[in-house]
């Protein structure tokens, strides 16, 4: 019975180091995404062009603009945050 449930406590973190995985090469692609929209040299995301709220979300809370985000994939949720808050 113990060795039964040892190897479902493998199989089951096996799986989440899978599903992880992926997770990490999505989150490195639209990291590419973000970087080719910088000001060259800056290090900065380009903002001329957007308005004072945009701006605002951004800065408070990690969301992009829908024509800043490109062809980054928007979350199966429709939340277009950078960061949980």
């Amino acid at each position: 019975m113990k060795s039964y449930i040892t190897m479902g406590l493998i199989s089951v973190v096996l799986v989440l180091i899978v599903i992880q995985s992926f997770q990490i090469k999505s989150l490195k692609g639209d990291m590419t995404n973000i970087q080719g929209k910088l000001v060259q040299g800056s290090g900065a995301l380009d903002m001329s062009g957007w308005t004072e709220n945009e701006k605002m979300m951004y800065d408070h809370h990690g969301i992009l603009p829908t024509r800043a985000q490109g062809s980054a994939p928007v979350p199966s949720n429709g939340a277009a945050m950078v960061g949980g808050c």
